[in-house]
């Protein structure tokens, strides 16, 4: 059982995933128990921060033997909820949509994308086998689609320009989560959850620090 100690910040969350992937890692090495500060050496924060981050849903560790490799994968398999299984809408399917439309497919199992939208000239590149399992429409179906199917989560890689109304029109359907990849903050009711992948934010820092002084 996960224990929540109070309000977690968002970095913590941030960081979760990361522990994830070092331990799937560690899995695949065939390693079964793994200290703090091993961790630490392996992910460059201290064991001391690992340590806080995982006592706010409980710890895990065991003295003098550390944490079991498998034990808190799985558990930040739960905390993160990825125990459990997504539906997904993809709008926009462009060379964007599409790439990550295949990322979700092939990596990760617990995300089911259930439909896709965009213009018509557009939306024949989802007739690919790959995506055989998603209902293929234009984008003005999507809010009868969403009242009709459970929708969890809808991916938005539109270009910029109709990125605040194609976002208004799946929180008019229904759906409560966002992953944008859109380069447009969006202004939307403080209940809906927004995970904003601006992937030019990324490049524009490593051109500072490339010409850091």
């Amino acid at each position: 059982m996960v224990t929540y100690k109070g309000q977690i910040s968002k970095a913590v969350i941030r960081r979760l995933p990361k522990y994830r992937r070092c331990l799937n890692e560690l899995i695949k090495k065939g390693i079964t128990k793994v200290s703090s500060s091993e961790l630490a050496d392996l992910m460059g924060y201290t064991a001391s921060q690992i340590r806080q981050d995982l006592n706010n849903f409980g710890g895990f560790g065991q003295q003098g033997y550390g944490y079991s490799v498998d034990k808190l994968y799985e558990e930040i398999d739960r905390i993160l909820g990825l125990n459990k299984s997504y539906n997904k809408i993809i709008v926009g399917f462009g060379r964007l949509g599409q790439a990550m439309g295949s990322y979700i497919i092939n990596s990760e199992p617990n995300l089911r994308i259930v439909g896709i939208f965009d213009v018509k000239q557009t939306i024949q590149s989802a007739e690919h086998d790959e995506f055989k399992d998603a209902q293929v429409m234009t984008c003005k179906s999507i809010i009868s689609f969403v009242k009709e199917n459970p929708v969890d989560i809808a991916l938005i890689a539109v270009p910029s320009y109709k990125a605040q109304v194609v976002a208004e029109t799946v929180v008019e359907a229904g759906v409560k989560a966002i992953w944008n990849f859109t380069a447009v903050d969006l202004d939307l009711p403080d209940d809906i959850k927004i995970q904003d992948i601006h992937a030019a934010d990324s490049l524009y820092a490593l051109a500072y620090y490339i010409n850091e002084k």
